[in-house]
């Protein structure tokens, strides 16, 4: 058994095409089909159901596909290791975010890239919380940054970064603008822009107004908070945004953010790694960056503030 031919099944399940799983590989189809079949002659077990074209994986080969996918992720690692005890941490880590939490991650990627300066970092901002699991499970990503759930599952290690809060997001001519703090239920009659109902940060919006005995009615629903921004802009919309981003963006000049109250709810976001041992050489790096790192007190700093450095 060859790790060339664990790649190619692994390919194979993801792009769940034979051409574009070949082409993934930079292999011809031919190769690639006749290195699977080569695995299932060794392996005594039909990997791919066959018909006029691809028609998934059998039960075995499902099976057979978390085993290598654990077998690659095992080799990456032990070549990382090696290669860190020779020339220090060095290749490519991948961070899975959710978008909410996306404008925090920088502040993890910076002081990580200072301390290891021949790994690159890949950020994936676009992922739902279960995305994120999933893939750690599946070793397509090192480390995510999500919320942290009570219920997490005992296989994933955790590290809190810092509570996720919500202001309201209006223009400064708004009735709402000078006000100190909005409620939820005053924020719910605005015209508003909100996430999509797909993602976790809305879902945490709706528990929230539905707790102050109301429910939002959008007009607008995206899966970007820089489109949160965009729409604010206009002078048409509101919106309610995670306080983190204000970090990024700062208080866009015509807009004000309005802390919201009754309820004035914080939900967490963390770190997130695979608990299996040894683990990812970089999830453990990057793991111990974020333990020297105050994100939280980071985050509370807006564009500007002359406390930043």
């Amino acid at each position: 058994m060859l790790f060339r031919q664990l790649e190619y099944l692994v390919a194979l399940s993801r792009e769940r095409h034979f051409a574009r799983a070949a082409q993934a590989c930079f292999v011809s189809q031919p190769a690639l089909s006749e290195a699977i079949r080569k695995l299932e002659e060794e392996l005594d077990v039909p990997l791919v159901r066959r018909g006029r074209k691809y028609e998934g994986l059998t039960p075995e080969g499902e099976r057979i596909v978390v085993w290598a996918q654990r077998i690659l992720a095992d080799r990456d690692a032990l070549k990382d290791e090696v290669g860190a005890l020779r020339t220090g941490l060095s290749g490519r880590m991948r961070i899975g975010s959710v978008p909410t939490a996306s404008g925090a991650v920088s502040l993890l990627t910076g002081p990580f890239c200072a301390e290891h300066p021949l790994v690159t970092v890949e950020v994936i901002a676009d992922l739902q919380s279960r995305d994120i699991l999933r893939q750690l499970q599946n070793f397509e990503i090192d480390a995510g940054i999500t919320y942290l759930p009570e219920d997490l599952a005992e296989h994933f290690h955790t590290l809190p970064l810092y509570e996720e809060r919500y202001v309201l997001l209006i223009t400064a001519v708004d009735a709402l603008a000078h006000r100190t703090t909005a409620t939820w239920a005053e924020a719910s009659r605005l015209a508003l822009c909100l996430l999509t109902d797909s993602m976790q940060g809305r879902r945490v919006l709706d528990e929230v107004f539905a707790e102050a005995g109301t429910r939002p009615s959008p007009r607008i629903e995206t899966d970007s908070v820089g489109a949160l921004f965009a729409h604010v802009r206009t002078g048409r919309w509101a919106s309610v945004v995670p306080h983190a981003w204000l970090h990024v963006f700062g208080v866009p000049h015509g807009m004000r953010a309005v802390p919201l109250v009754e309820p004035a709810r914080t939900v967490p976001v963390g770190l997130v790694v695979t608990a299996r041992e040894p683990g990812s050489v970089m999830a453990r790096a990057l793991v111990e960056v974020a333990r020297h790192t105050d994100v939280a007190a980071a985050l509370e700093r807006l564009p500007g503030d002359p406390a930043v450095p």
